[in-house]
């Protein structure tokens, strides 16, 4: 056994390739890599604890791919240069590169003396190709070792290659090696655990979560491999592994041990603070920092722990640095069992901090976190933060405010309460709290400030029950008396200010002035900020362009809202689904019921046609209009049950949709009773011709031709009159001309309506008029061309594609049409299974289905597959 100066024992295991623990993953794209860096003079590998830095070297050492011999020397915290070389020597020694006798032994511990190093790389020089794998080199104390290595590579020749783990770069003149092509890194993102190797580890411990399970994983662990091992390990001793994958807090519990020891712990007092009191955080800037802690030297304790890889990374391009999310939320764990007042205390801190920095958004979500409800509510209508609130996807959101409770004083704590309520589509509620905020103040218009005045304002412009264009002209007399600069802040303002409007004017029963309005909120809306708005004012204005019978302009609206929604990535627990109801009605209108029951399906699963109350009464509305068209006109009836007892029948639109839609399923069973009675409950008005065409399909089928002819003349001198009610109209007069006796003239109207029809592809009206019109319309002997375009409703091959299918949706596709499940498609295609999903989503709206098999015919039929 040789004995170093020290007197101790050289001990074998620092001269061992370490043992790999068991289920390790082999990686061979870094396995690759290494062997490539090889090739040249020095290869570092760097990362924070537990990232795999050892485990790849010893693979790589221990595999064909190493073809070079190994030497490997292990560095503990009381290395000293003296004892490290001696280890050198001792392992150069063993594998042969090295006679017993060609060197000396350092003579000092503390130091080796130049000579040793200059005689070690003369005798590489002459000695068989190896490589020095040095593990732990940031615990060698100052900068002797890294010198001393530097200067034996620099002088040994080829026949030397370095490879170098740490934790932090170490002192050599990397910038010169880059420059020159002498170094390979493989760094701490390199490190990082793929999907498919997230898969491997997961089931060599004996846990084979699917796909969406392993993507939750390495969300929490952004692929840090010890923390998906621990967190494997978790699992598989868990009664319930799926819930804790979908579980961040039971992922920050199996990591919480490891990080308090070897990361926290590790660190000199100083960091130690500042990383207990920074970890509030989601990221820091050492100024911020420095208000938090009270240190000066805040920026030079981030760097440090920023270098030394410990779970703290600066972001490129700024001052900035972020934390592992997993080790933020241990450090917040810790310092509540320790410190459980000062978490609330240092958010407010940060909230100040931002606030002086002119940064109002977080200054309003780190006042929140404290509990300063105050203080939020003010910087959230101060800087006019209701509007990203309003227009969804900006900060702070609803959530923000989530916890505040409803005794905060003040208007301002009112108004963000109404705004909140009015993001949560309820509209009762709104209105509620800005009946406070005004008490709050004495009464309307709370104009004390500029701000508060135009929130109020455009909240009592959301929320108007009815036409609303008075409201409207104030939110832009408020607009402009803002500064340039604050207008150019929130661009959304102005689309926001459209979209109430036209959104009131819907209510009001006014589809086509409404239509106008979105059409100039569309053109407004500019930028990323107003992405998600845009999506949905063209949701709404293909509901508007369905309403008032244009139906080609809706199907392009609503797929332009959908596509927009695809193409920006927006969520699914942000879109709205405006486009697909639109598009259902257009389905429904042309008697495509199976295009409309899957818009239909779609549109149910997303949260805003369950809780605005117009798209909720819309989509009542277009299921009772499909049931009826199925004949099932019970189930009809079930849909609409309810509605007009409430809120609905404040607004005259809904309402009178509502009523037309009862009526139309009455008349379909021949309840003339049920028909009158549901129409009679809501008052009429040119503005809603529809209520009167309705009205008089009823007084017709009851015959009373004069009251029919009446409300038909009635209905003919509104200007609001859409392509549908014309071509119902021209059925009404067609139909009474037939009654009458005068085939010639039911004729003549009956090719009207056809003609009037035939441009939006118009056949309900025509199949709810009854089999009159077809055995009408078989005596026109070629007088229109029309009738050729209704003889029976779209068949499936004939629907139109609302948009073509990507290549990726049709490889896609063509697994699910062999029958491969969501899992099988993921892993043949090497692709998320939540991608999978995104894609099938897709499939579905542009064919026209809501099901996997529908699909595959639908495409068969269209010759895509």
């Amino acid at each position: 056994m040789t004995v170093p100066l020290t007197g101790d024992p050289l001990l074998a295991a620092k001269l061992s390739v370490p043992c790999h623990a068991p289920g390790l993953v082999r990686r061979p794209r870094l396995l690759n890599r290494l062997t490539l860096g090889t090739k040249g003079p020095l290869t570092l590998i760097t990362g924070a604890p537990g990232v795999g830095k050892t485990a790849l070297a010893a693979s790589w050492a221990r595999s064909a791919s190493a073809s070079r011999p190994v030497v490997w020397v292990t560095l503990d915290e009381d290395d000293t240069p003296g004892v490290f070389w001696a280890y050198v020597v001792e392992g150069l020694r063993r594998s042969g590169a090295l006679a017993e006798d060609d060197l000396g032994t350092p003579v000092c511990a503390d130091d080796v003396d130049r000579s040793l190093l200059v005689r070690l790389a003369s005798a590489l020089e002459l000695a068989p190709p190896l490589v020095l794998v040095v593990d732990g080199l940031d615990k060698a104390p100052g900068n002797a070792v890294p010198e001393g290595l530097r200067f034996v590579s620099e002088h040994a020749g080829p026949a030397l290659r370095l490879v170098l783990i740490s934790r932090e770069d170490p002192p050599l003149p990397l910038h010169r090696y880059r420059a020159e092509d002498r170094v390979h890194e493989i760094r701490e993102h390199d490190l990082a655990f793929t999907r498919k190797e997230a898969v491997q580890l997961l089931r060599g411990q004996g846990t084979a979560p699917d796909g969406p399970l392993v993507d939750l994983l390495l969300e929490h662990t952004e692929g840090w491999a010890a923390g998906l091992r621990l967190c494997a390990l978790a699992m598989a001793r868990s009664e319930d592994p799926a819930a804790f994958a979908r579980s961040f807090t039971a992922s920050e519990q199996a990591v919480s041990d490891y990080l308090l020891t070897e990361v926290l712990a590790a660190q000199p007092e100083p960091a130690r603070d500042l990383l207990l009191r920074a970890g509030v955080l989601n990221r820091v800037h050492p100024d911020l920092v420095a208000a938090l802690t009270g240190r000066g030297d805040a920026g030079r304790i981030l760097q440090d722990l920023a270098r030394c890889h410990a779970f703290v990374e600066p972001l490129p391009g700024t001052q900035w640095y972020r934390f592992h999310p997993l080790f933020a939320a241990v450090l917040r764990a810790h310092l509540r069992s320790r410190q459980p007042e000062l978490e609330p205390l240092l958010h407010r801190r940060a909230a100040r901090w931002y606030a002086e920095q002119g940064r109002s958004a977080e200054a309003v979500d780190e006042a929140a976190a404290g509990g300063d409800w105050s203080f939020a509510a003010a910087q959230t209508v101060q800087h006019l933060l209701v509007v990203p609130l309003l227009a969804g996807g900006g900060s702070p959101s609803a959530d923000t405010f989530s916890r505040m409770p409803e005794d905060v004083p003040g208007a301002r704590a009112a108004l963000v309460a109404a705004a909140c309520r009015m993001a949560r589509q309820d509209v009762p509620g709104c209105r509620s709290w800005l009946a406070r905020a005004e008490a709050a103040t004495g009464g309307p218009p709370l104009e004390t400030e500029p701000a508060d005045g135009l929130t109020a304002a455009l909240l009592r412009l959301l929320s108007a029950p009815g036409a609303a264009d008075e409201e409207a002209h104030r939110v832009a007399e408020l607009l402009a008396r803002l500064p340039s600069e604050e207008r150019a802040r929130h661009p959304e303002l102005e689309p926001l200010r459209l979209y109430g409007q036209a959104c009131a004017r819907l209510r009001g029963g006014l589809p086509q002035p409404a239509r106008e309005v979105l059409e100039q909120a569309v053109r407004a809306c500019c930028g990323d900020a107003a992405v998600l708005l845009r999506h949905r004012c063209l949701g709404r204005l293909a509901l508007a362009d369905a309403a008032a019978g244009e139906l080609t302009l809706a199907e392009e609206h609503g797929a332009a809202s959908l596509a927009l929604a695809d193409q920006h990535g927006i969520p699914e627990s942000h879109r709205s689904g405006a486009a697909d109801l639109a598009l259902a009605a257009v389905a429904l209108e042309r008697e495509d019921l199976a295009a409309a029951a899957g818009h239909l399906d779609h549109a149910e699963l997303l949260a805003d046609t369950r809780d605005d109350l117009d798209l909720l009464i819309e989509r009542s509305v277009l299921r009772a209009q499909l049931e009826t068209a199925r004949g099932a006109w019970d189930a009809a009836r079930t849909h609409l049950d309810g509605h007009l007892e409430g809120p609905a029948a404040a607004s005259p639109g809904p309402a009178a949709r509502l009523a037309v839609a009862h009526a139309t399923a009455a008349l379909a069973r021949g309840d003339l009773d049920a028909a009158a009675t549901a129409l009679d409950q809501v008052g009429t008005g040119d503005a809603m011709p529809s209520h009167t065409v309705a009205l008089a399909q009823v007084r017709a089928a009851a015959d009373h031709p004069a009251q029919a002819l009446r409300l038909i003349e009635t209905a003919e001198e509104s200007d609001a009159l859409t392509v549908s009610d014309r071509v119902r109209l021209l059925l009404l007069r067609a139909h009474q001309a037939l009654l009458d006796g005068h085939e010639d003239r039911a004729r003549d109207l009956l090719v009207q309506a056809l003609d009037t029809a035939r441009p939006e592809g118009l056949r309900r009206p025509f199949t709810e008029a009854g089999p009159w019109v077809r055995h009408l319309a078989a005596g026109l002997d070629g007088r229109s061309g029309s009738y050729t375009w209704l003889g029976a409703p779209h068949a499936p091959a004939d629907r139109p594609v609302v948009e073509q299918l990507s290549p990726r949706e049709r490889e896609v596709l063509q697994q699910v049409a062999r029958m491969m499940s969501t899992d099988e498609v993921a892993a043949e295609l090497q692709l998320s299974v939540n991608t999978v999903k995104t894609h099938l989503r897709g499939i579905y709206r542009k064919l026209c289905v809501s099901r996997r098999r529908d699909a595959v015919e639908r495409a068969r039929e269209l010759h895509m597959l």
